[in-house]
């Protein structure tokens, strides 16, 4: 049984007609799941050598102590990224197939998860270190098979929570708070959690509680997705009622406003796209890596801009990715209509400039760490606006993605709007403006390279028409290719 599934998902990944740009990403994924992997491995390794050398510390109860925020930044991690496991259950379920075996299934493919793999890759190198300089194997063991059990708790935990989007964002904030209390003094909270990671370690077969929390969340993840597997209720379309607005106050942009207030209301109503908007603003907070000084590594002047990119961009580089695939549900009604592909476009632009000036406005409390900081987020701003927010449109027209704008009621549906591949996609859009800030900086001082990256914005925006016209011939030409792939059912 199970191979035939295994069978039918190799025809559905080499059959679609988005197989190019799929295995063009799985690649390009794979390459960075290598480079993470030897990471994970040397930190692993360097960890022990760090915490005893330098801090002189015990390196297991230092990592037993913050193993709590670990395991709840690695359910946060899965909840934005990890995506549920996918396979066509409508069409199983009029074949002779048993609901229980299409679930197993299912959550057999979870197991082989990266985000349950790249784990081993830290604490194997980190215990062989530790049996190494004397530790006894069997407590490494032991406290290793304990740990494995409640990463793969995590896996299905995050199975139970990903219809409970006011939950995971209380466990977050909660995180938050105790981190915060931690680093200020007032509240520990690892004295009450570590002792039960050391004790993994220190008394023997303790590691079989791990190993029950894993089965009981498995129980119930399993139930949960049986019960609602039935066409004429778990699966099943549920209406809900729409309140109309007429947004008049877009009708300044002329035709565009018809596209442009549609797209307002998929982000006030549908829920994938408001995550997508609450990931945007998350964006505003990652300057706060590289611009404070926190991490040495991003000390360069050339990751400035880099986070400049991003703090102004995160909607661009988001929402922006997938223009037209929020679209894909009614794609073919817009093409059967008396519209031009620019009027579409200039819509989606517009939104995404929009949503580029808030940024920089909202982030002008950088300002607060000196005006060249907030000097360099204007320069980014304008660079987005000028020539990501054409690149963004440009690859739109070759991701043949298609998104199930009510996938987040159907079991095992793809209910995050921000995963790996959006932010793979959005890597190549950094390096033009690193390049280019790097050239002035380096040849003559900052502000050259400041001027460089805005010159290149400026630019963009100047030959917009141009661009545009070249954008809405690539999308004529690829709107067969675009309307069949949208038609298939992943």
């Amino acid at each position: 049984m199970f191979k035939h599934f295994i069978t039918l998902q190799w025809k559905s990944f080499w059959r679609s007609a988005s197989l190019t740009s799929g295995l063009f990403m799985k690649l390009f994924m794979g390459f960075w799941a290598i480079w993470i992997i030897i990471m994970m491995t040397s930190g692993g390794v360097g960890f022990y050598y760090f915490i005893k050398e330098n801090l002189n510390l015990d390196p297991l109860d230092t990592i037993n102590k913050f193993l709590v925020y670990w395991f709840v930044f690695d359910l946060l991690l899965r909840y934005a990224l990890q995506k549920m496991p996918v396979i066509n259950i409508k069409p199983l379920l009029l074949l002779p197939f048993k609901k229980n075996k299409i679930v197993h299934f299912a959550f057999g493919k979870t197991i082989f998860s990266f985000f349950n793999i790249i784990h081993t890759f830290f604490f194997i190198p980190f215990s062989i270190v530790l049996i190494k300089n004397g530790h006894p194997a069997i407590n490494v063991l032991l406290w290793n098979i304990g740990l494995i059990a409640l990463i793969y708790g995590n896996n299905f935990l995050n199975i139970i929570l990903n219809k409970k989007d006011n939950l995971i964002f209380i466990i977050g904030g909660v995180l938050a708070i105790f981190g915060v209390l931690q680093y200020f003094g007032y509240f520990d909270v690892t004295i009450y959690t570590a002792p039960f990671f050391t004790a993994l370690y220190q008394i023997p077969f303790l590691s079989i509680a791990p190993i029950i929390i894993l089965i009981s969340l498995w129980i119930v993840s399993f139930r949960s997705f049986t019960k609602d597997l039935y066409l004429d209720e778990g699966l099943a379309s549920k209406a809900s009622n729409i309140e109309t607005e007429n947004l008049d106050w877009l009708n300044r942009f002329g035709k565009t406003a018809t596209f442009l207030k549609n797209d307002i209301k998929l982000i006030k109503r549908n829920k994938r796209a408001r995550s997508t908007v609450i990931v945007s603003f998350l964006f505003l907070f990652y300057g706060l890596l590289f611009f404070t000084g926190a991490v040495e590594a991003y000390d360069g002047p050339v990751w400035r801009i880099f986070a400049a990119i991003f703090v102004t961009g995160g909607f661009l580089l988001s929402f922006g990715q997938f223009v037209p695939s929020w679209d894909s549900s009614y794609y073919p009604l817009l093409m059967s209509q008396n519209i031009r592909y620019k009027e579409y476009l200039s819509s989606k632009w517009w939104l995404m400039v929009i949503a580029t000036l808030i940024s920089t406005v909202l982030a002008s409390g950088y300002l607060y760490y000196g005006w060249e900081v907030y000097l360099a987020i204007v320069v980014a701003a304008i660079y987005n606006i000028g020539v990501n927010s054409h690149i963004v449109l440009w690859a739109g027209a070759y991701v043949k993605t298609p998104i199930d704008l009510t996938s987040n009621k159907n079991a095992f549906g793809d209910k995050q709007a921000f995963n790996i591949k959006t932010m793979m996609l959005a890597l190549p859009k950094m390096a033009l403006p690193m390049v280019l800030y790097a050239i002035g900086y380096y040849t003559y001082n900052p502000y050259l390279g400041y001027a460089l990256v805005a010159i290149a914005g400026i630019a963009g925006f100047a030959f917009k028409d141009a661009v545009f016209s070249k954008i809405e011939r690539i999308y004529k030409a690829e709107k067969y290719k675009t309307l069949f792939a949208y038609k298939q059912k992943k």
